[in-house]
């Protein structure tokens, strides 16, 4: 079976557990900003995922380690959305991703209803990351990711309150907020392992 087909199967199923809803319970209902982000992954023996580095200079999320997308354009739906903004982060080829399907959406505290898109691209694609907006890109383990083991919940000081988010340190790289949280929520709707 093609992987398409497996994360295509694998998404029909309904969650393991409920997906997390979003980063603090009391400011989902004002998160007014429809966005994508595009789970690019690779076919490969092995698959892996590409994720983002964002820029230090950005008002949002500096630094932080991402999935390429952003904001829904008047006109787009959360695939057009998705595949625009791998395109302008890294030069993905849209017409090099197999569209699988899409998951629940995310509430991020900075007020975005994030719509995660599941694409499959072929392996080793000459991505080149915007000069404004991607420090850096790199490819993890499909199984390392969705793996539960490795998605460890932590918590912090919020605005007075304690509050848990999701961490996942790959190679050194830490995966945490949002991201990591779409990804939990993808291992609860994909089962892998």
């Amino acid at each position: 079976m093609k992987l398409a087909e497996r994360l295509r199967a694998a998404l029909e199923s309904a969650p393991s557990e409920p997906p997390l809803e979003g980063d603090l319970p009391e400011l989902r209902a004002q998160a007014p900003v429809a966005a994508a982000v595009l789970v690019a992954v690779t076919e490969r023996p092995e698959p892996g995922v590409i994720l983002t580095v964002r820029r230090e200079h950005l008002r949002t999320h500096a630094g932080q380690v991402a999935f390429p997308g952003g904001r829904i354009d008047s006109g787009e739906d959360a695939v057009a959305a998705a595949l625009r903004e791998a395109h302008e982060e890294l030069v993905l080829d849209p017409a090099q991703v197999e569209i699988v399907g899409a998951i629940e959406p995310y509430r991020t505290v900075t007020g975005y209803v994030v719509t995660p898109v599941i694409g499959v691209i072929p392996p080793d694609l000459p991505l080149t990351p915007h000069e404004h907006e991607v420090a850096d890109w790199f490819e993890a383990p499909l199984d390392f990711l969705l793996n539960p083991a490795n998605q460890i919940r932590q918590s912090a000081l919020f605005q007075g309150k304690e509050r848990h988010y999701y961490e996942i340190i790959w190679n050194g790289r830490r995966i945490w907020g949002a991201t990591a949280a779409m990804i939990v929520n993808l291992s609860r709707r994909l089962r892998w392992r």
